[in-house]
């Protein structure tokens, strides 16, 4: 290429390069512009409602008013979380506040229980999850926003609350009255159904759930039989802190990817990668998971079930993909907002749609066969005694849970099969 050629060329680069300087300036501009033109409108609406509105109106509601309606306008778990609020989340996160016990979210427009939390007054009241919360007292949750759901439920220890619910399958909405207590969420709770098959329940994620977990596994392990199979009981677990869930995931997994999350940002894609250090392994688990199992226990058990560590069995998650961000603001109010969604180490995406379990089986009792039993030797008369003290088992009250039964049962025959081919 010859001089002249050359520099009409990089006449024609910098001129589309300052083109395109030029286009990207008024394109910010524009909506620098067009954002402030907004922001005078809001300013204007402000100045008539503080100038004629029918009575005086503090600017702190009525600023706070606005945002609130902002952010809930952009999905069922983003909010704004005035001082006070922001206060009693934080507290809620290490593990107690003052309240019902129930996780609830804005699904369809309607204020809907997402799970309530075991041991709770809602729990006890009979709270399910999946009812619809009409009225709260007597006033209607109909363009209610989620922080002040939050804040008529909430309140101090013994104050009661009355809750007109519409339930799946009932003609008619019930009034349940639930009073307030202090909830101190035990996060993490173990025992063992017989020798060798321990159960663990998690009832929500919170700043101590992986260390209390590991407490419990310790523990279990040096019980009689060791750990031969487990069950990890994550229905009705409506989530909690990420970071938890990473931790509880990776005390199952020696390694490979736990969940990863993907935001609008390019580049903004955060992977989280299990470690072989402190795993629990060598035995098989069953996650037991049902519609009030949201967010945090999503990703366990997706992690868990797409690195085929364990068996996922109950009925299909609820299906909260989202991660939700929480700044702190200079006033000491917070924004929670959702900035990614999550996947599972298979790229699966949770939201709107749920873990869907290898083993469906729906909840209920066992329920004792009304039928007489057949005869037995032990039932004629005059049969031989066994020699020594025979001592009578007694079951677990817990297998009368068809979910936990079946799950013992699955772990019982996955131990039997593998000590038969072991013997071939």
């Amino acid at each position: 290429m010859d001089r002249r050629k050359f520099s009409y060329a990089i006449a024609v680069v910098l001129a589309l390069t300052c083109l395109l300087y030029v286009g990207w300036q008024q394109h910010v501009e524009a909506v620098t512009r067009e954002t402030y033109e907004r922001l005078e409108i809001f300013s204007d609406v402000l100045k008539k409602v503080k100038d004629h509105y029918v009575e005086e109106v503090d600017d702190e509601k009525l600023i706070y008013g606005a945002i609130q309606g902002m952010i809930s306008d952009l999905d069922p778990h983003s909010s704004f979380l005035p001082p006070k609020s922001n206060e009693d989340m934080e507290i809620a996160i290490k593990g107690s506040f003052e309240g019902l016990g129930i996780e609830i979210a804005i699904r369809d427009g309607i204020l809907t229980v997402i799970s309530p939390i075991e041991g709770t007054p809602a729990f006890e009241a009979g709270i399910e999850a999946g009812d619809k919360v009409l009225r709260i007292d007597e006033e209607s949750t109909q363009n209610m926003t989620l922080f002040d759901a939050v804040e008529k439920l909430r309140g101090p220890k013994g104050t009661r609350v009355k809750l007109f619910i519409l339930r799946e399958g009932v003609d008619q909405p019930m009034e349940i009255t639930v009073a307030r207590a202090v909830i101190r969420i035990p996060s993490v709770r173990a025992e063992v159904l017989e020798a060798g098959y321990p159960y663990i329940r998690i009832a929500s994620f919170h700043a101590r759930t992986t260390a209390d977990l590991e407490e419990n596994m310790k523990r279990l392990a040096k019980e009689e039989g060791g750990v031969r199979g487990l069950i990890l009981d994550l229905r009705n677990n409506p989530g909690g802190l990420m970071d938890q869930a990473v931790g509880v995931s990776d005390l199952f997994l020696e390694s490979g990817l736990i969940v990863y999350t993907r935001g609008r940002q390019e580049g903004s894609e955060t992977r989280f990668e299990a470690q072989p250090q402190g795993s629990y392994v060598g035995f098989p688990m069953v996650v037991l998971v049902n519609s009030g199992s949201a967010s945090a226990s999503e990703i366990v058990a997706g992690a868990l079930q797409d690195h085929k560590r364990a068996v996922v069995l109950g009925t299909q998650t609820f299906g909260k993909g989202s991660v939700q961000t929480i700044f702190q603001l200079a006033d000491g109010s917070g924004l929670r907002l959702t900035t990614a969604l999550y996947y599972t180490p298979n790229g699966r995406s949770i939201q709107a749609k749920g873990i869907t379990p290898d083993i469906v089986v729906e909840a209920g009792e066992i329920v004792q066969n009304s039928i007489p039993p057949s005869l037995r030797e032990e039932n004629l008369q005059g049969h031989i005694e066994t020699q020594g003290n025979a001592q009578k088992v007694e079951e677990n009250p817990m297998l009368a849970d068809v979910q936990v039964r079946r799950a013992l049962d699955y772990l019982r025959s996955w131990n039997l099969f593998k000590g038969e081919r072991t013997g071939l």
